[in-house]
């Protein structure tokens, strides 16, 4: 009984570290995150609105993402959507990149800060 509770135990760390190493490589170095929400406001924004409250496309809000799942949503990013305007961003985007964006849109996407910081171009 121990040696069982021992390795339920174990599994539980085992699982706690390796989601939370997930997560941490999940999350985009911040000029990478500079990148992504300007890609995001201008691009995406061209079909989706530049406030993502819909246009061309339907909207990118928390409350029109809420119940679809993000799994879903990172394949529509990567796939695009065959017989509509949505592009296949595969290869201009990881899947990691795609996860992060999508998890930003179901918290309320920051505003685009420009993609690179002035103090950089100097």
């Amino acid at each position: 009984m121990v040696v069982r509770s021992l390795g339920v135990m174990l599994a539980g760390v085992v699982a706690f570290v390796m989601l939370g190493g997930a997560a941490q490589a999940g999350t985009p170095a911040p000029e990478r995150m500079r990148e992504l929400v300007h890609m995001v406001r201008q691009d995406c924004g061209s079909c989706h609105g530049l406030t993502l409250q819909g246009g061309l496309g339907p909207a990118l809000t928390p409350q029109a993402l809420r119940d679809k799942p993000v799994e879903a949503l990172v394949i529509t990013v990567m796939a695009g959507r065959p017989g509509t305007p949505m592009p296949p961003f595969r290869g201009i985007l990881s899947e990691a990149d795609a996860a992060w964006v999508i998890e930003q849109l179901m918290r309320g996407f920051p505003e685009d800060g420009g993609t690179v910081p002035a103090a950089a171009l100097r």
